[in-house]
This record gives C-alpha cells, sequence and structure tokens, in this order.
C-alpha cells in the first residue's frame, strides 16, 4: 500500500540534489513547497513560493500550507567558515525553529560523510546544527552521503581538451561508493515514509564496489575511448600551498578563504568518502550501506557523448 502524500517543505530546490529531490518527490506524489531567494530558477517547479528565508517566513509558509515534513538540501557553496556557518548551521536552524514552531513533524536534513573525521569549518558547522537537529522535539533523518557523481566528473573537459587525469599521490589514496543524483533523492523521499529510516544517521553511498579515483580515470577514459594518461599531483605541493595561503590569511580575508578551500581540496585528495572505524582507524568500504541502480561508470558513458556544465561552483579544484 502507498504511504498518504505529504506536503514538503523543500529548501535548496533549486541545488543538484535538491532538483533531483523535487522529481522524487513528485513521482511519489507529494506537494511541494520550494522556497527560493529572488532571482532564483525554480527548475519547472509545480509548486514555488519565492520568499526570503528567514525563520519568521519560513514559519508562514509552512503554516499557511500545513506543511507535514521539510527537507533541507542546503550547503554552502564555497566552504568558506562565514558562509558555512551561515548556511550549513544557521540557514538549518531558523529551518529547525520555524518547522517546530509551526507543528512540522519531520526533518529531513542532507550532510555529509565526510564529517565523522571533521577537520573543516563546513564540516563543524554541520555537527552542530546535527547535534540542534537529534535534540529537538522532532522526527528526524540525518543522510550522511558519499560523493556525488557531479564532484567525480570534474575533469571531463580536462580530457577533452587532451589534458592528462590528475590523480593526488599515486591515485589510491581514498576511494569512494559514488551515488547518483537521482538514487539520492530517492532515499531522502524514502525517509518521509520508512520508520527504519527515522531518528537515525544514515550513512549511505551508491552500488558496487569503492572506487579509487585512478579506476575513476580509467573508467572516464574507457568511456571516451582514449588512452589513459596521468598526471600525479603530490599531495606535500597541496599542503605547502596550505601553509603559504594561511600565513597570507593572517591578513588578508580573501586568502584566507582560499586557505580554506585549498585545505577542502587537500582533505579530499586524502580521506575515504567511506564509513570510518573508529576502532581499528580505517575506512571500511564493506560497512559502507549500498543504494540504487546508478554507477558511475553508467555516468561516465553518458557524459562522454553529452555537453554538460560544471556546475560545481567555488568547489571546483580543477
Amino acid at each position: 500500500m502507498r504511504p498518504s502524500p505529504k506536503t514538503v517543505l523543500l529548501l535548496g530546490a533549486t541545488g543538484t540534489i535538491g532538483r533531483a529531490t523535487a522529481k522524487a518527490l513528485l513521482a511519489d506524489g507529494h506537494k511541494i513547497i520550494a522556497p527560493v531567494r529572488p532571482g532564483s530558477d525554480s527548475n519547472g517547479l509545480e509548486v514555488l513560493v519565492s520568499s526570503a528565508l528567514t525563520q519568521a517566513s519560513l514559519s508562514a509558509l509552512m503554516t499557511d500550507h500545513a506543511c507535514d515534513a521539510v527537507i533541507s538540501c542546503v550547503a554552502s557553496r564555497s566552504g568558506a567558515p562565514a558562509d558555512a556557518w551561515a548556511i550549513d548551521r544557521d540557514l538549518n536552524r531558523a529551518l529547525l525553529r520555524a518547522a517546530t514552531g509551526a507543528g512540522v513533524k519531520q526533518f529531513v536534513l542532507l550532510s555529509a560523510i565526510c564529517v565523522q573525521k571533521p577537520k573543516l569549518a563546513f564540516q563543524h558547522a554541520k555537527l552542530a546544527f546535527e547535534a540542534e537537529l537529534q535534540a529537538a522535539p522532532i522526527t528526524w533523518s540525518i543522510v550522511h552521503s558519499t560523493a556525488y557523481f557531479k564532484s567525480l566528473s570534474g575533469q571531463l573537459n580536462r580530457l577533452r581538451a587532451g589534458k592528462p587525469f590528475l590523480l593526488f599521490g599515486d591515485g589510491e589514496l581514498t576511494a569512494c561508493k559514488p551515488i547518483s543524483n537521482d538514487d539520492l533523492a530517492r532515499y531522502l523521499v524514502l525517509c518521509l515514509t520508512d520508520p527504519a529510516l527515522q531518528n537515525r544517521i544514515l550513512q549511505i553511498g551508491g552500488p558496487g564496489p569503492a572506487i579509487t579515483p585512478r579506476a575513476q580515470g580509467e573508467m572516464l577514459f574507457h568511456a571516451m575511448g582514449l588512452t589513459p594518461r596521468y598526471k600525479h599531483v603530490p599531495v606535500a605541493m597541496m599542503s605547502a600551498i596550505v601553509a603559504g595561503l594561511s600565513f597570507l590569511g593572517k591578513v588578508s580575508p580573501r586568502l584566507r578563504d582560499k586557505a580554506e578551500l585549498a585545505r577542502i581540496g587537500r582533505y579530499y585528495a586524502t580521506e575515504s568518502m567511506l564509513v570510518w572505524d573508529d576502532a581499528n582507524g580505517r575506512y571500511d568500504a564493506d560497512a559502507t550501506p549500498e543504494f540504487g541502480t546508478e554507477t558511475l561508470a553508467d555516468h561516465y558513458k553518458r557524459l562522454a557523448t553529452e555537453d554538460i556544465a560544471d556546475d560545481r561552483g567555488e568547489h571546483a579544484v580543477f
């Protein structure tokens, strides 16, 4: 029996995962309330309410539309400390307080699996809000997702331009179980109706074995019909860049933010997006849950024949 449809306020509906989540909500028969900032692209949403994103305006929307649940797909674009705390904690905090004040019963949060080993401002901001959500009088689900396909597709245009695939270290330092936009969106929507996914932190990856950056390169070269060519970037070089920008950042806010972006790049070059086994001090691919059907190899095959836009924004490293 299909669960009764809900009225869902979706925050972050114009982002990559937000767009996919809107599609998944509509496919399951739910009604969407999607507040966006002025000038944002509605992406064809059938239900759209333009509003300033404040606690008061969000509360009014949820009350006026009798919302049953909220899903938050928002995240800071740059990862810079001020942006991270303003979005990952404060905007979500406003949403939570508005939801509890309006009598909303459920909150689904898209977070990231990298918060297991927090070293960066955006990770600490995410964890700060997660703690508030778990303590709130509301049914919650916190989804710690592994890497998205889009974050592993940024070198496509390098290869099209005849450049080599960049690897940090030997290309075997990290691994992940990447998940597609649509599969992750379906998982978020499933949290609305599956009690087993509620009041839990949910670590999730895509289907298949864990994939290293070198294996990602091999997949992409194969999909494009090219002979593999690699360029190795020493992790020590990244550390030197971080150190230099951190020193200069003492007198320049702009360079201070650049230093944080460099730290983010080094983090992803050296830390796997898998479940962390604290007892044994290692990442565990076997312990990382899988969901969905679309593989990274499938995604690369499609990209090889399509002209795609790079929407990683300020998170782009390449």
